[in-house]
């Protein structure tokens, strides 16, 4: 795939993803853009986390405190 391709490509997914517009992306320098999705949350990651805090709530259920 060429650059050209790629960078088309790159443009459309970051109007679905992040909702940017072309001159957003077209502005944007590669580490900013890396440094966006880097931080976005994976579907895998969040299926891992979700059972992760489930497993959580039942071992330390909430417990009423007393009023305080």
């Amino acid at each position: 795939m060429s650059f050209a391709e790629t960078a088309r490509m790159l443009a459309g997914q970051t109007a679905l993803l992040l909702g940017w517009r072309p001159d957003d992306y077209w502005n944007a320098t590669p580490a900013e853009l890396m440094a966006i999705l880097n931080t976005m949350p994976r579907p895998d990651e969040d299926a891992a986390d979700s059972s992760m805090l489930s497993a959580l709530m039942q071992q330390f259920p909430d417990a009423p405190t007393g009023g305080d």
